[in-house]
């Protein structure tokens, strides 16, 4: 018997719809199940987070040694959705294993009647991907364990004004490690006093490394935190105050006409 879906009860007793395997009295199981086509939508790198239950081993009665605890996940990368019941084989080659999944807490006792599970979560991600979208498999060789949520996600940086400057929404790179470089754009009645303006987007989402910056050019001011550059504001003048009595050069000629005088 292969994967099944079944309905179960978390922790919190909320009604949740599992994929499942036990075969554990079975010798060489290799059981699979594969997720639809996913779109990676310009990303290079993608994260898988797992929820998931696992029987400890030990707590079922004559079990053989041969029962496990852990289980594979794999991707296949493809332009479009291709896959069938036998299409890509069900094997490590064309597969690509992104590695052995193992649970923080296992069950020791079960309430097989109400199918009450403790939940692990663990999150793993793989890159570069470069083709159109790719599928996810988990593969049971030898547990007794409920599948019971998966989400897909990749990092991105997002839109920010910084240093006076604009810098647009940019996906995170192939490997953790990486700095994708974002060049930035002065905001309106601003420009470049430090270049070249740019920001590094790493592997976790996040800006770092500025580099550069512009400032409000002159008659303006920044406000909302640097983000906007307004017009200063002029003083009026009327009949009763001439011009050049707010200006200090007009004010010093005035005096000195009167003392000629």
């Amino acid at each position: 018997m292969a994967w099944e879906e079944v309905s179960g009860y978390d922790e919190h007793m909320n009604t949740i719809r599992t994929y499942q395997v036990c075969n554990v009295f079975e010798g060489s199981q290799n059981n699979w199940v594969r997720s639809k086509f996913i779109r990676r939508r310009g990303a290079q790198r993608i994260h898988v987070e797992m929820k998931f239950s696992v029987r400890d081993c030990s707590s079922i009665p004559n079990v053989p040694g041969s029962c496990k605890e852990t289980f594979n996940l794999y991707y296949y990368e493809s332009d479009s959705d291709v896959a069938t019941k036998t299409f890509p084989a069900w094997m490590d080659n064309p597969w690509i294993k992104v590695d052995t999944i193992a649970a923080d807490e296992s069950f020791s006792q079960v309430d097989l009647g109400g199918r009450v599970m403790k939940i692990n979560t663990e999150v793993r991600s793989f890159g570069p991907v470069s083709r159109q979208g790719f599928y996810l498999a988990f593969q049971d060789y030898g547990g007794c364990m409920s599948l019971i949520a998966v989400r897909v996600f990749y990092r991105k940086c997002p839109r920010v004004i910084q240093n006076g400057a604009i810098f647009q929404e940019t996906l995170s790179g192939a490997e953790s490690t990486s700095l994708v470089t974002a060049w930035g754009m002065c905001i309106p009645n601003s420009e470049e006093v430090d270049v070249p303006i740019k920001l590094y987007c790493n592997g976790n989402g996040e800006w770092m490394v500025p580099i550069g910056r512009c400032v409000c050019k002159a008659g303006y001011e920044a406000v909302e935190n640097g983000t906007v550059c307004r017009a200063i504001a002029l003083i009026t003048t009327s009949r009763a105050f001439p011009t050049h009595a707010l200006d200090p050069c007009g004010q010093r000629a005035e005096l000195q006409m009167r003392e000629n005088n």
